[in-house]
């Protein structure tokens, strides 16, 4: 083997011959289990971030696990379409490259477009996970919009039309003004911001006086230009100001509608004015309070977020009304929604019905792609009705046939699946699944699985002129189908019958309504086993916390906090770290603020560390369902982790390549040391079995950690050199067999976390052992062996670590040279003459001992120093070991600086104010110390005692 670890040497290479001789693959014996996980696709877009290292390493973990314990394992790997991403990225590169836009190519040549840059450039995020050691089936590499997904797309949407599941309808979206798009909650995001709340002075109708006598009620709002599709003003119905005004009207400024004032709980008698103004058609709490009053709905906005011409007047349900003027004012009309707001202050104010403006704190949605703020807006989409497939998905979580893990996050899956809205899943792009759906002249819709269908199914002639619906389907409705169209669905495949339903689904708390609960109602609706029972799409929901930044901030491009995984597997410089984090910012200021925190951070760049050590500090910190600051000492640490394994097997190689290690037959002298790390071993395996068991990757880490660098390397590398050094022929055979033996097995055992260099070594190590195989995937996954759980053993050579331990305190606290030999009295208790007496070897060897004497119980012991093991006294004589007048003048400075010390603090501790003035924290702190120091001098007044007695 190498001298030193060089991840970069072999990862790419041996991944490479992973891949090529199909290991990933499941084996296809269907007599035995069958374990699969569905990788939550990508967007084909994307580059891997810390979220998909992180979520990717615990699959990973789980996938290898399972196939060494001889499972028919399938990992499915795939990408999404991701709509609005793709189409973005194609829309940018033709205007920077062409100077052209989609409609200059039209919609078919420019969906040709895209399918060129995907061959080109989609496949960068598979390439990456190929970094991570991602063992994925490659040959079942699946695509949101390949033909067999778009063939389940299109059967599920006929399917669930015919079944009144899918409706078109008019309600009110999540508007993109920029992308002219309907867009998810998920891709809202909420900024803060300082803004204003203007009151309005609205005129009462015919006369009418509030309470205080007043021909007016007071509105508030933060979009004063929405008050152009006002169809009410809601007081609460307990509210004494109002209640009597509850059923008269109020005459809108402006455009001089004349509307109602309901009583509605939504007006809130303690906030504000209580009097809400009702814009059903702009306002999703509107809308809502629309539906309880049979209010009609008013859009006087664009798709471009701007006035229209003429509003546009609805009833509740959404058809054509002509119970209001469309009619908005001239000066209005064509004007931005920003402008329009200044003007209608503006306007009121000449009114006279400006009440007041007030600095208000502001929760602003915008498009997370287009990067505008969002409009509600009313529009005509495509609906699931949700209701109905929840109550099926919600029962799948209560009777357990699902398990979140943790359990709390059934909580959040229940809250909002028991209020569940209908599901908007079309889109106004080009780039997705075409809604299955035409339209006649007269606007009669027909649905089918294609034009011919549609034309065979309603007798329609060839003459009668049909136009495709224009929208595609949102990419949350292809991948709610994942786990089972991935398989070859509608299609009775045996993928189908092997590996569904999945085994876990790896996934992040925030996509459990977008993605989670729609998988879980459409596998239900669509999978049905031999009984007709629905089945689940997955057996367990493990979810896991988010990655942050050290201070516990979100990771984001803006914040220039971003971490790369593969930065930290291969290492970058720090030039190209601040370009990679500054490169593309449309900000100076901010791009500066950037530079100088990440030229901070990272003086001196990020050191290579390879995936092994990455994917460790991410098992290592993954406890359950909660989101992880990012250490990068931890990183470095496990990096170290990774060198003392790669060095400790360099160690075993060097002592037992061409040697006798029992392999053949021979006579087998264990020693007490071989015998433990057997048994040590053995509780390991359990340890690591029950956290992967049960999804506690931080703990199987943890086993790991402390077997591989403190039991196997501190201590029994170091036990085993008395032995291969000086014991007899069965004795160096034994410890042999025992070395090789252990470092193969715990290759194995670290294999699903750590899958390079255990590979790389084992493949060294498994011929000596006796094991044969092609590679450490294949390899069986170690079980306990009963026959090597051996207590005894256990506990004496802690006995014997202990007494090694106190042996070198007693050096430290003497100053005794490590290599001087010593002799020492031991005055055992229990069972420990027994172990000081089998052990007199091991004990003199590793202790550098030149000889132990055992007292009785009432025996008189010379002037020694001592250490307590239990109830054992370990003695070590002191005459003639120092310098008794150096070491008591050492002692005497020490003592000086200590008592200094507690001079210093029960000064300040005694110093009322400060006390009375410093926080508890630093008070309780400073107390701490002076204990500290107390006891120090405590422990040095003995040893000067003990001394000047010699």
């Amino acid at each position: 083997m190498e001298k030193t670890f060089n991840p970069n040497a072999i990862e790419q290479a041996l991944y490479q011959q992973w891949e090529n001789k199909g290991y990933f693959k499941p084996h296809g014996d269907t007599s035995k289990d069958a374990y699969s996980i569905m990788i939550p696709p990508p967007n084909v877009t994307g580059s891997l971030h810390m979220g998909h290292a992180f979520q990717d390493s615990i699959m990973d973990t789980l996938i290898r696990y399972q196939r060494m314990q001889g499972k028919n394992t399938l990992w499915q790997v795939g990408t999404d379409h991701a709509g609005i991403a793709t189409q973005m990225v194609v829309e940018r590169k033709i205007a920077a490259e062409e100077g052209k836009t989609r409609h200059d190519y039209g919609r078919d040549a420019f969906i040709d477009k895209i399918w060129d840059w995907k061959k080109e450039s989609g496949g960068t995020i598979t390439q990456q996970l190929r970094r991570l050691g991602a063992s994925v089936d490659w040959d079942r590499e699946r695509f949101t919009m390949d033909d067999g997904l778009s063939n389940a797309v299109k059967e599920v949407f006929v399917r669930l039309y015919e079944d009144d599941l899918i409706y078109r309808g008019k309600r009110l979206v999540n508007w993109d003004p920029k992308l002219h798009t309907a867009i998810s909650d998920l891709e809202v995001e909420n900024k803060d911001k300082k803004g204003h709340m203007w009151h309005f002075r609205y005129p009462l109708a015919d006369g009418v006086k509030t309470a205080d006598g007043k021909d007016y009620l007071v509105v508030a709002t933060t979009r004063p230009e929405t008050m152009l599709g006002d169809t009410a003003v809601a007081v609460n119905p307990e509210d004494p100001r109002y209640k009597d005004l509850i059923g008269k009207d109020i005459i809108l400024p402006i455009v001089n509608r004349r509307i109602p004032i309901v009583g509605d709980d939504h007006a809130d008698m303690e906030k504000g004015t209580g009097c809400v103004k009702i814009t059903p058609a702009h306002d999703f709490n509107d809308y809502e309070v629309g539906k309880r009053h049979q209010l009609p709905m008013i859009n006087v906005l664009t798709f471009d977020a701007a006035i229209r011409n003429e509003a546009e007047v609805f009833t509740t349900t959404g058809e054509p009304s002509d119970v209001y003027s469309p009619e908005l004012p001239a000066a209005y009309q064509g004007l931005d929604r920003f402008e329009a707001r200044t003007a209608v202050v503006a306007e009121l104010e000449t009114l006279g019905l400006l009440d007041s403006i007030k600095d208000h704190d502001l929760t602003v949605p915008y498009g997370d792609r287009g990067g505008v703020v969002i409009e509600p807006m009313l529009t005509d989409q495509w609906y699931v009705r949700a209701a109905p497939l929840a109550k099926v998905a919600t029962e799948a979580v209560e009777n357990g046939d699902i398990q979140f893990v943790p359990k709390q996050y059934e909580n959040m899956y229940f809250s909002w699946m028991r209020d569940i809205q209908d599901w908007c899943i079309s889109r106004q792009l080009w780039w997705g699944h075409r809604i299955p759906a035409w339209y006649d002249e007269s606007g009669k819709v027909y649905v089918g699985r294609d034009e011919a269908e549609v034309r065979a199914t309603h007798n329609l002639g060839d003459d009668m002129v049909l136009s495709q619906d224009d929208d595609v389907l949102d990419t949350w409705f292809s991948s709610a189908l994942w786990t089972f169209s991935t398989l070859g669905w509608p299609d009775k495949t045996p993928e189908l019958a092997t590996f569904h339903p999945s085994s876990v689904l790896v996934t992040g708390f925030d996509i459990i309504f977008f993605w989670v609960a729609r998988m879980i109602m459409m596998t239900m609706h669509f999978i049905k086993d031999e009984n007709g029972k629905p089945q689940v799409p997955f057996k367990t929901v493990y979810v896991t916390g988010l990655i942050r930044d050290e201070n516990g901030d979100k990771m984001s491009k803006s914040k220039g906090n971003v971490l790369d995984p593969l930065d930290m597997i291969d290492g970058i410089d720090l030039e190209s770290l601040v370009t990679k984090r500054t490169g593309n910012m449309m900000q100076p200021q901010l791009a500066a603020k950037i530079e100088k925190r990440t030229r901070k951070e990272f003086a001196d760049g990020i050191e290579a560390h390879g995936t092994d050590a990455l994917r460790f500090t991410l098992c290592a910190m993954a406890s359950t369902g909660r989101d992880i600051n990012w250490d990068m000492k931890r990183l470095d640490g496990y990096r170290n982790f990774c060198n003392k394994l790669w060095n400790a097997s360099r160690y075993v190689l060097m002592n037992t390549e061409e040697q006798d290690c029992g392999q053949n037959g021979g006579e087998l002298q264990y020693s007490l040391a071989d015998r433990w790390i057997r048994a040590q071993l053995q509780a390991t395996i359990t340890d690591v079995r029950s956290a992967l068991d049960g999804y506690r990757f931080d703990r199987a880490a943890s086993a790991l950690y402390e077997f591989i660098w403190n039991q196997f390397c501190d201590w029994y590398l170091e036990l085993t050199k008395p032995v291969l050094w000086h014991g007899s022929e069965a004795e160096q055979r034994a410890t042999r067999k025992t070395l090789i033996e252990v470092l193969e097995t715990l290759l194995r055992l670290a294999h699903p976390i750590m899958p390079y260099i255990t590979e790389e070594i084992w493949q060294r190590v498994a011929p000596l052992a006796g094991r044969g195989g092609d590679s450490i995937m294949l390899a069986a996954y170690p079980e306990v062996n009963a026959a090597e759980q051996d207590e005894q053993a256990m506990a004496d050579l802690e006995w014997v670590k202990r007494f090694i331990v106190s042996i070198r305190n007693l050096r430290a606290e003497m100053n005794i040279p490590p290599g001087q030999a010593l002799s020492v009295l031991l005055r055992p208790a229990g069972d420990d003459a027994r172990r000081a007496t089998d052990n007199d070897a091991f004990l003199k060897a590793m202790a550098k001992l030149e000889s132990i004497t055992l007292l009785a119980a009432d025996e008189e012991a010379p002037v020694s120093t001592k250490q307590l093991i239990g109830d054992t006294e370990l003695l070590l004589p002191m005459a003639g070991l120092i310098d008794k007048d150096a070491e008591l003048a050492r002692l005497q400075k020490e003592l000086g600086k200590v008592q200094g010390e507690i001079k210093r603090l029960e000064g300040k501790l005694n110093n009322q104010g400060f006390v009375a003035k410093a926080p508890a924290d630093v008070v309780a702190k400073e107390q701490e110390k002076l204990a500290d120091y107390q006891a120090t001098l405590a422990k040095l007044q003995q040893q000067q005692e003990q001394i000047a007695s010699l």
